[in-house]
């Protein structure tokens, strides 16, 4: 087991923010499969029982028994299908026993697969093309263990193995995105989106929430769904930077304060460049923000790789939406990925 520090800064591809779900499982008679993907930290309720026995927030599978009555054969596990919200490469996965103390697995494995249509979940068990990602590893209980995975592949489902039952709190697994090149090709998309294989690479602060928030899909439906700063207490302002799906040229810029009433930006700009480093060039000046808004600009530019939000001085943005299209030349990058990763 390894820390991993740099690899769980990465998305989480299983997340239910990002559009994954749980498809299948052999049992989860205790705890609901679905809760494994849940965003945030599992709770716990000292006192919570159900009709199913002590409430979890988790997996939890009943007590696998061997046909004496006794102990299951060292075959016998079960097991979760967890499809992810993009195809990606793995980098990390992390499972996480909080809260299981004397009812966790003894040690877990996790395989993966790439489908290109859109199995259903009973097929899913006998797709062709699981990969080993995880060998069997030991678990703890009441402990986030963070496992790197080393296959330079990207994958669409992961399954996680439990030895032989029990319970997990929680399922991550992060990676980076993969999109598929004809999904983008000659239309105009969202180029800041997560979704798309967007990222943030760089940024001033992220005391109250990360800026990778506002490039999550869908709309924010509390303000913790965006990207806040502290309160900035000196001259300056706050800012981030976001590596683009891949070259493109962005026509409208989107900015979007939706529940930040009384800590909105007062104003805000965008500027783009070919690489991290710029050189930057503006794309939309600075513009005044409204609380509790969606923003809208039509906007000119370069094709750029990179991109660049500032706000002034600090505060909340819900979203960041660039829409525009890829260029040949990103569309070549996005196509190679595509292939080095089958």
């Amino acid at each position: 087991m390894s820390a991993a520090p740099g690899f769980i800064t990465l998305p989480d591809l299983a997340s239910r923010q990002l559009g994954g779900s749980v498809v299948f499982a052999t049992d989860d008679l205790f705890a609901e499969k679905e809760n494994l993907i849940t965003p945030g930290p599992p709770a716990f309720a000292p006192d919570a029982y159900g009709p199913r026995g002590k409430v979890y927030d988790g997996w939890e599978t009943r007590r696998r028994r061997g046909p004496d009555g006794g102990l299951p054969d060292v075959e016998a596990h079960d097991w979760v299908i967890c499809r992810l919200g993009q195809p990606g490469v793995v980098r990390a996965v992390v499972v996480d026993t909080a809260f299981f103390t004397g009812n966790y697995p003894r040690a877990c494995s996790v395989d993966a697969c790439f489908a290109a249509e859109y199995p259903s979940s009973a097929s899913l068990p006998s797709l062709p093309g699981w990969v080993p990602m995880l060998p069997e590893s030991p678990l703890a209980g009441d402990s986030a263990h963070v496992f790197p995975v080393s296959v330079p592949r990207r994958f669409n489902f992961v399954r996680l193995n439990i030895f032989p039952d029990g319970g997990v709190a929680r399922f991550r697994v992060h990676g980076t995105v993969v999109p598929p090149p004809g999904m983008l090709d000659g239309l105009t998309v969202d180029l800041a989106a997560l979704e798309n294989g967007a990222d943030v690479v760089a940024c001033s602060d992220a005391f109250y929430s990360t800026p990778r928030n506002a490039l999550s899909p869908g709309l924010a439906r509390v303000m913790g769904e965006g990207w806040e700063t502290r309160r900035r207490r000196e001259p300056g302002h706050e800012w981030f930077v976001v590596r683009l799906a891949a070259e493109g040229v962005i026509r409208l810029a989107e900015i979007d304060t939706s529940g930040y009433r009384g800590n909105a930006p007062f104003s805000a700009a965008v500027s783009v460049a070919p690489t991290a480093d710029g050189p930057w060039q503006d794309l939309l000046g600075r513009v005044s923000l409204q609380p509790d808004t969606v923003h809208r600009f039509r906007v000119d530019g370069p094709s750029a790789a990179f991109a660049r939000l500032s706000i002034y001085p600090d505060g909340g943005i819900a979203r960041l939406r660039l829409r525009g299209s890829l260029t040949p030349a990103g569309f070549a990058t996005l196509r190679t990925q595509w292939q080095s990763t089958a």
